[in-house]
């Protein structure tokens, strides 16, 4: 902690809170980060928001050339001069959901939490293998969830169809400063095609995105709310509840919808 304070005060910088700043001060975290996600030595891997370095200067140790990406004017000059001589080290400026992403086989980072669904659909359209991720705990939570849990959402449906997610470890608030207002999960992220056929990807992304506003009713009334359409012949799984239906009976309604060119 105190070392943290002493780099701030270094640079005469504070936390912003607009951009969601709160820096990691427990190395043993940072430690178990880096080892989860594995890293060879021929391997390209990627941070975003490195803030003052915790996890970059282990990430650099292991990978045979690390992006780094930041936001912050006063935390790219300050990686720049720490690793000025580093040849492994590619340090972007900018606003990771703006810039270009280079090609990279992993990602370890503790993300911005207030980016964290943009950022996270906008990676899954990248080429990878690996990510080791820190989020809210209960966005995390949502991230895992399995149809009839409590956290069941259009994110963990969404999710399930790009990605195979696993939740590592919790992380308390206390480990960082400033702490923030909840506590924290690493996250593993795996790349991955669903397990049915996805034929109409958009479409889906819509059907969910309108299934999940009417969360605890039937799909077929939720379905008629939420698209204004009226089901005369009814629709697959018309009489389940939204949180209780899978991510592939849903394909099958957008399949359905489609072929009685309803939607």
């Amino acid at each position: 902690m105190r070392d943290i304070k002493k780099r701030l005060r270094s640079l005469n910088a504070a936390p912003l809170k607009r951009m969601g700043q709160h820096f990691l001060i427990d190395d043993y975290i940072a430690e178990r980060q880096v080892e989860a996600a594995d890293i060879k030595s021929n391997e390209t891997v990627l941070e975003i928001g490195p803030g003052l370095g915790m996890l970059t200067e282990k990430i650099i140790k292991k990978a045979a050339r690390t992006v780094v990406i930041e936001k912050d004017n006063m935390f790219v000059d300050h990686l720049r001069e720490i690793y000025c001589d580093e040849e492994k080290l590619q340090i972007i400026h900018g606003d990771v959901l703006d810039v270009d992403i280079p090609s990279f086989d992993k990602i370890v980072s503790n993300i911005p939490f207030n980016i964290s669904s943009p950022l996270t659909f906008n990676l899954l359209d990248e080429d990878f293998d690996l990510g080791v991720l820190m989020y809210q705990k209960e966005y995390a939570r949502r991230m895992v969830a399995k149809v009839g849990d409590k956290e069941y959402s259009r994110l963990s449906v969404m999710i399930s169809t790009k990605a195979k997610v696993k939740r590592l470890f919790n992380v308390s608030r206390n480990c960082f400063f400033p702490p923030p207002a909840v506590d924290a999960s690493v996250v593993m992220i795996k790349p991955s095609k669903p397990s049915f056929e996805l034929k109409h990807p958009q479409l889906f992304a819509g059907v969910v995105r309108e299934l999940f506003n009417y969360r605890r009713k039937k799909i077929k009334n939720a379905l008629e709310y939420g698209f204004d359409i009226e089901l005369k012949n009814g629709v697959p799984f018309g009489d389940k509840r939204v949180e209780n239906i899978t991510p592939e009976d849903i394909s099958s309604i957008v399949d359905h919808l489609i072929e009685e060119g309803i939607l």
